[in-house]
């Protein structure tokens, strides 16, 4: 290991020993537990949200919207309507609301990836999702997952973004395994003959360019066995019992419709959703041919 990597995990070391925090140490060990169990980095692929900075002082920059889409251009479209509902509801000033209205006229125009529009500087930011795997496929929740103290089953409402408003400090405050995961990363590049020259050469610049790695909020998701891959199935979710939720909902409610479902099936799936609610934190069901699982997502 390189002196500055050892030096920067005595570091997460000491802050850990000095916080003397009971919870973090517990979560410290789920940690390392994971590594033995999921060893493997199972990379989805890329994702791309919104970030932005006041250009007085020295702020961090600061997201504004989930970073899970799929390509810069979803992200391009989410800063075009920011501004332009900023121009319709927050401003009566006329030369605001021009210059605001300018800017969504230019991402009408062009593939911009940053803007900046009355003191404030708006980038179009690229992530990468991935999942830990092991002999036993991809990791679950962890015992030191956040859980609701009484969870519910009821209608299912939108959770509240984890990513909204969440900085982008590279020294910000971590525990000693997400701080060694962090530097692991710092090289990182797709290299994998499937992907195209140009991709596997952005990614390579992008390490030299870029070099430091910032760890997003953890979520969860469903992903379903297929063969040897797992699959996502549905959006990220900021808790595991959101997801066991977005589980519960699409064998009850989505897929039954999407697949058309007959009745039998329908009746199948149903059982299999009570019996996963009757069994509280569960992270996994079975039903006909289909093998499910909540599992735990990471972000860089």
């Amino acid at each position: 290991m390189p002196d500055d990597w050892k030096r920067q995990i005595d570091a997460l070391h000491s802050d850990l020993v000095r916080r003397d925090d009971p919870a973090a140490w517990v979560s410290e060990a789920d940690a390392v537990d994971a590594s033995y169990l999921y060893p493997q980095l199972a990379v989805r692929g890329p994702v791309f949200g919104l970030a932005a900075r006041e250009t007085e002082g020295d702020g961090p920059w600061r997201l504004l919207a989930d970073v899970t889409e799929g390509t810069p251009q979803q992200a391009r479209d989410g800063l075009n309507s920011l501004l332009w509902f900023k121009a319709k509801d927050d401003t009566d000033v006329r030369e605001e609301r021009r210059a605001l209205l300018s800017a969504v006229a230019r991402l009408e125009r062009e593939p911009v990836n940053e803007l900046t529009v009355l003191g404030t500087r708006y980038r179009i930011i690229r992530g990468d999702e991935f999942a830990r795997s092991g002999e036993n496929g991809l990791e679950p929740p962890r015992p030191t997952d956040p859980e609701p103290a009484e969870p519910t089953w009821g209608d299912r409402q939108s959770p509240p973004s984890q990513d909204v408003g969440f900085t982008l400090e590279p020294g910000r405050a971590e525990g000693l395994m997400a701080g060694a995961l962090r530097i692991a990363l710092r090289g990182f590049t797709y290299t994998g003959d499937h992907f195209p020259p140009e991709f596997r050469a952005d990614s390579a610049r992008a390490v030299r360019e870029h070099p430091e790695v910032l760890l997003l909020p953890v979520s969860f998701g469903v992903a379903e066995r297929r063969g040897q891959r797992w699959r996502p199935r549905g959006a990220l979710m900021p808790t595991p019992h959101d997801a066991r939720q977005l589980l519960v909902h699409g064998m009850t409610e989505f897929w039954p419709v999407l697949y058309d479902f007959d009745d039998a099936e329908k009746d199948e799936f149903a059982r299999a959703a009570e019996e996963f609610k009757a069994a509280g934190r569960a992270n996994e069901v079975v039903v006909r041919d289909r093998w499910l699982r909540v599992c735990r997502v990471e972000r860089k």
